[in-house]
This record gives C-alpha cells, sequence and structure tokens, in this order.
C-alpha cells in the first residue's frame, strides 16, 4: 500500500499515515490488555471505530458489535452538528450483555461517547460494565476514555488516512488507481 500523507503535522493539524495508524491501534490493544481488564465484547462506533473495532475483535479474540453514529456531517465532515445514533448494535449472536469495550478513533467534543454511554445504560441492563478506548483524546473533551493512546492537549484537526476515500467517487477510481503505480 503507498503512503499518502499529505502534510506536516503542526498543532493545528495532525497527520496520519496508514503505518501510524495501524500501530496506534494495536499499541491501544496492548494498553487495554496491559491493564488486565478482561471484557467479553468489543462495541465499535461506526464510522471511526470500525477498523480499530475489528482489529480489537481478532486480537481480543472477542464477539464485535457495531453502532452506528454520526455527528460530523457538513462540510466535507469537518464540522460538528446535531448527534444521531443508531437504533440498533448490529452483531451476529445474542444481545450486548457482560463488560464491554466501547471503542473509538478519537475523543473530541465527548459529546459521543457521553451520550453513548448513558444510551448503553438505558437501554441495555444486560451491560454490566462498560469502559472506554479511544487511539486520540482532544484536551477540549468533556469527557476522558478509560483508555487513550495520546493526548492532544493542542485539539488539532486529525487527518486520519482513511480521508482520503471521503472525495473519491466510482468514477475517479480507475485514474485514482494510475496515480500510485511507478512507471
Amino acid at each position: 500500500m503507498t503512503e499518502r500523507v499529505t502534510g506536516t503535522s503542526t498543532d493545528r493539524d495532525l497527520w496520519v499515515s496508514w503505518d501510524d495508524y495501524n500501530d496506534a491501534v494495536v499499541k491501544l490493544a496492548l494498553m487495554v490488555h496491559e491493564s488486565n481488564w478482561q471484557f467479553d465484547q468489543v462495541l465499535c462506533l461506526a464510522r471511526g471505530g470500525l477498523r480499530p473495532g475489528d482489529i480489537f475483535s481478532r486480537i481480543f479474540d472477542v464477539p464485535l458489535a457495531i453502532l452506528s453514529t454520526s455527528s460530523y456531517r457538513e462540510e466535507a465532515g469537518k464540522v460538528q452538528g446535531t448527534l444521531d445514533i443508531g437504533k440498533h448494535i448490529t452483531m451476529t449472536k445474542g444481545a450486548l450483555s457482560g463488560k464491554v469495550l466501547l471503542l473509538d478513533d478519537l475523543v473530541d467534543s465527548g459529546v459521543t461517547l457521553q451520550r453513548v454511554q448513558t444510551h448503553l445504560k438505558e437501554n441495555f441492563p444486560a451491560v454490566t460494565e462498560v469502559r472506554s478506548a479511544v487511539i486520540w483524546c482532544k484536551a477540549c473533551s468533556s469527557v476522558q476514555p478509560d483508555y487513550f493512546l495520546q493526548y492532544l492537549e493542542s485539539n488539532p484537526w486529525i487527518h486520519q488516512p482513511f480521508e482520503e476515500y471521503d472525495s473519491l467517487r466510482p468514477h475517479q477510481l480507475a485514474a485514482w488507481l494510475r496515480k500510485g503505480e511507478v512507471t
């Protein structure tokens, strides 16, 4: 895979390559493991928590559940709007229960993390404990996750490697693939 990091990290912008992103997910998994907390399921918040959720589910060999949430829709996903929480949690067997690791890529304002935790308490009585984990925790957050890899004092905008797909459309795929070829 071609690394496509397009900027230099500053106090205002954190540019993350695929290698850095993948390493961060594994380091976060190690942090959770070293805490000795045992959990029964991973609940990832889609979309940002999907990739970490998949990796955690594989590493810890626990079921993966997915809850869709969305608040960054305006201005190509750069302005936070009203938080929407999906009506259902997607999982292959049974219902969400026991000890749950709530996983996302980052905590920004803290609204999503806080509202989802409240949603779980109100709607899933079989859940006995919830802990949260994110790669990046911004200082502006109103809540602090139980586990986070990086604390970002300057609250930068995080440019994640998969964001390049946000503006890619199906009719552009062939040209996009050619752009990465070596002649």
